[in-house]
Formats: C-alpha cells, structure tokens, sequence
C-alpha cells in the first residue's frame, strides 16, 4: 500500500534538509528518494530505510522488527529497507539522523552497483574504436 498524501507530505517535510525529496509508486509502495536517490520505501505509511554493513550501529533499535520484504513463490523475501521506529517522526532531529545514514547507505550501494555493472558490446582486450569499426562492417 503506498503513501498517503498527507504522510508523504509529512516526509517532504521533515526530510527536506537532505536535498530535493520526492516520492514514486512503485511495487505496490512508495519509494522516497534524495536528490534522484532512493533510500526509504513507504507502505502503509510506515518508513523504511536503506541498510547496509556499515550502518549496524545506528539502526540497532529497528533490528527488532522484521525488514520490509514480499513474498515470491512461497518464500518471504527480506529487503535492505529497515522499518523506522515510530517515535522518530516526532522526534525530527533524530529523524534526520537516521535519514543520512539512509542515505549514506543508498549511495554506497548506488556505487557497488556501478562498478560491478557489465561493459557494453566490447570483447574483451578491444579497443572501443575497433568494436564501432566492426558494426559499420556489418551495416554494409
């Protein structure tokens, strides 16, 4: 269930000392992101943040709930997205806290993923001029 308007303006809100802060529906949810960056999910307007190895320590209280997850072929599939303590939508200092260490968590990963990305039409040893002289060959 995705983000009601008025949790989502809440969000904007409270969220928009880390950047441009907007919301998409995707998968059936929200996904908040910074700058172009997704680092929460919303369902029922409950926040979920990004987690990874390094922010253990700052998210320690959410371990106690499940993470944001789906079902696919019978099996419960855990996401990377930790839910936010309630008492922290009150709490707007701490809020942002966690939000950076969202985010710092969404750029890390953001990163992994671009250098592990595969290359492009290029075997291997080519020199990128050699693989546009090959397709021209082939247009001919």
């Amino acid at each position: 269930m995705v983000a009601s308007d008025g949790f989502a303006e809440f969000l904007r809100e409270q969220l928009a000392p880390l950047g441009h802060i907007t919301m998409r529906r995707m998968f059936g949810k929200t996904g908040v992101f910074c700058n172009g960056l997704m680092f929460g999910m919303v369902t029922e307007d409950t926040l979920y943040v990004r987690v990874d190895d390094h922010t253990g320590t700052v998210f320690k209280e959410a371990e106690s709930v499940p993470p944001l997850n789906y079902e696919k072929q019978g099996r419960t599939i855990d996401l990377a997205f930790w839910r936010l303590p309630e008492h922290l939508l009150d709490e707007p200092d701490e809020l942002l806290t966690w939000a950076r260490a969202a985010l710092a968590a969404a750029r890390r990963v953001a990163a992994r993923r671009s250098r592990t990305a595969p290359k492009h039409a290029q075997r291997a040893g080519d020199h990128p001029t050699s693989a546009a002289k090959r397709a021209k060959k082939v247009d001919l």
